[in-house]
């Protein structure tokens, strides 16, 4: 395997830079190394333009998305502000002052006594993303964090069924690859934010550790593939755990990549179309957005191609 084979081409930058704020700036600053200014400006784009102000603008004033039929998890509200962090909304901009001012004060959870939405909930899946909104948009809650790092578990990952099981199901002792990638997203963004703790670090490395130790998708009994849908990429991922999410994390958390990635980054490579670009292989309809972004599924997408290009980039860097 030559990672230079797969090195990103103009066109692909070209097809990249042809398309919404949310891809061009992260295109700026992951893959062509623009300058701070150039990408901030592509950056302050996203709240006005595209994507991101279409969604900033079906924000009820009540602080929801999805409307007043929406289910008691107030789970569009909860995709719709991953889906922001995901764009890259600047979390100083004005609009997102004003979006994230309404969550705080006026969203909350009524079955849970009307506790505030960012104080999260009982699920660890669902805590973890809460987490990383708050801590994204400067409303960190340490309560919160301090649950989640409670609730991890023997192996180093996190469940959700180990916290509130179903009574048709036991109390869970294994991690789940879904529970453990929306943690440890939520607890990065917390320590990004700034608030630096060891126990937090210490939590992320054990959970960062569990997929390492799984090669990313195998497990770790019987060395077979957990799940075959996970080595095929969507965006959104909403909850799901899938190769290249995975692999993005670990880029994003600085790991230094070793041999326990080497089969996921080559998933990633033979996903490429001979074209270049990394198609749309899953579409979650589950958990449904007021936004349509990509939804062809089989048809090229952007956001894979970008992503599965800064993970190469990412590794290839390593190697050299």
């Amino acid at each position: 395997m030559r990672l230079s084979d797969y090195a990103p081409r103009p066109a692909h930058y070209r097809w990249l830079f042809d398309s919404d704020p949310a891809i061009r700036w992260q295109v700026m600053r992951d893959l062509t190394d623009e300058t701070p200014d150039a990408i901030a400006a592509e950056r302050f784009r996203i709240a006005t333009e595209g994507w991101g102000a279409k969604l900033l603008a079906r924000q009820s004033p009540a602080g929801n998305w999805g409307g007043p039929q929406e289910d008691r998890g107030l789970l569009v509200t909860l995709y719709s502000l991953v889906l922001l962090m995901d764009l890259g909304l600047d979390p100083a901009s004005k609009q997102a002052r004003r979006m994230i001012d309404r969550v705080d004060k006026r969203l909350a959870f009524k079955p849970l006594n009307n506790r505030p939405f960012l104080h999260g909930e009982t699920e660890p899946c669902v805590n973890g993303r809460i987490l990383a909104i708050g801590a994204y948009f400067n409303k960190p809650n340490h309560g919160l964090a301090n649950q989640l790092l409670r609730e991890q578990l023997e192996d180093g990952g996190w469940n959700c069924e180990a916290v509130e099981p179903s009574p048709k199901r036991p109390k869970s002792r294994r991690s789940s690859f879904h529970t453990t990638i929306c943690v440890l997203e939520g607890l990065l963004a917390y320590e990004q934010a700034g608030t630096k703790s060891a126990a937090v670090t210490n939590a992320r490395k054990r959970g960062e550790n569990y997929l390492l130790e799984r090669g990313m998708f195998r497990s770790l009994r019987t060395g077979e593939v957990i799940d075959e849908r996970w080595l095929r990429f969507s965006f959104p991922t909403f909850w799901h755990y899938d190769v290249l999410r995975g692999l993005d994390y670990l880029r994003n958390a600085g790991v230094n990549p070793d041999g326990r990635v080497r089969e996921a980054i080559e998933t990633v490579i033979k996903r490429r179309h001979q074209n270049g670009r990394w198609p749309l292989n899953l579409l979650h309809r589950e958990s449904s957005i007021p936004l349509e972004i990509e939804t062809a599924v089989g048809s090229a997408s952007r956001w894979n191609t970008l992503r599965a290009l800064r993970v190469l980039r990412w590794y290839s860097n390593s190697a050299s």
